[in-house]
């Protein structure tokens, strides 16, 4: 009995094993989730598809579509890092913000809250369209670039002059990092997954957009219906109220360093 066991001992699991499984799954599911409702995800079943093709292609001795998929192979990885770098880019933005590797402190609302809400409101009321991005973690100093630089306190006269119509920036976005007003007219990237519902306007793609490739909370006021939406992680809620806005936007304007005006 003895002499069986100690055979096969090597098949025993030490705890050094299950604790790398351990890690290795935890990782894998994380990159999984991350990776959920993205063309990434849509590219890594294309990748399974392939990679049983090629299983098959052995076993049937085809080699040359065991040849060509070979250089697919070799050389593909570089074209999906340029392609999906969107992304990865968020996936990596998304993984800074786990749980697992911060804490979230509840932060009472604050005058900057006030004044965007009163923003968004006599925005509503008038049916001006808006869309106010508001950073957070990730920097969206690249997206300033686009637009005309401001370094002003947040003010809901600002905000609302901004998006007046006819103004010269009342197309683009602004973009709001802690209490300062860093950019007006500033123009976002357009979801590129399709959106279920035709109805909305390039104003809510952006916001959708924006909120996919950053962790920035994206407020969208429609000229059309009057409504208020709110963009983040890539999904947008609609119809949001001034009750809904107040306690969505309570910590997310926490005072943080705003970059210099150049």
């Amino acid at each position: 009995m003895f002499d069986v066991l100690s055979r096969y001992q090597f098949l025993l699991p030490r705890l050094g094993d299950i604790i790398q499984i351990l890690i290795v799954a935890v990782g894998v599911y994380y990159v999984l989730r991350l990776l959920a409702r993205t063309r990434a995800m849509q590219m890594l079943f294309g990748l399974l598809v392939l990679a049983a093709i090629y299983f098959v292609a052995g076993i049937l001795n085809l080699e040359l579509i065991r040849r060509i998929l070979d250089y697919t192979f070799q050389y593909g990885i570089i074209a999906a890092l340029i392609v999906f770098h969107p992304e990865l880019r968020s996936a990596l933005a998304r993984l800074g913000q786990s749980r697992m590797l911060k804490f979230f402190n509840k932060v009472e609302e604050s005058v900057v809250v006030e004044e965007l809400v009163e923003a968004v409101e006599r925005l509503s009321r008038a049916r001006i369209g808006g869309i106010i991005a508001i950073q957070r973690d990730v920097g969206l100093d690249e997206y300033a670039e686009t637009g005309t630089r401001i370094h002003a306190r947040v003010s809901a006269d600002i905000i609302v002059s901004i998006f007046a119509p006819f103004g010269p920036l009342h197309d683009g976005a602004v973009l709001i990092s802690g209490d300062t007003l860093i950019a007006a007219g500033v123009i976002l990237p357009l979801t590129q997954f399709p959106v279920g519902d035709k109805s909305l306007g390039t104003r809510h793609r952006a916001a959708i957009g924006l909120s996919e490739e950053t962790d920035a909370l994206v407020i969208v006021v429609s000229e059309e219906t009057a409504q208020v939406s709110v963009a983040r992680r890539g999904r947008l809620e609609r119809n949001v109220s001034p009750e809904r806005l107040r306690s969505t936007l309570a910590g997310i304007t926490s005072a943080r360093p705003a970059p210099a005006s150049t």
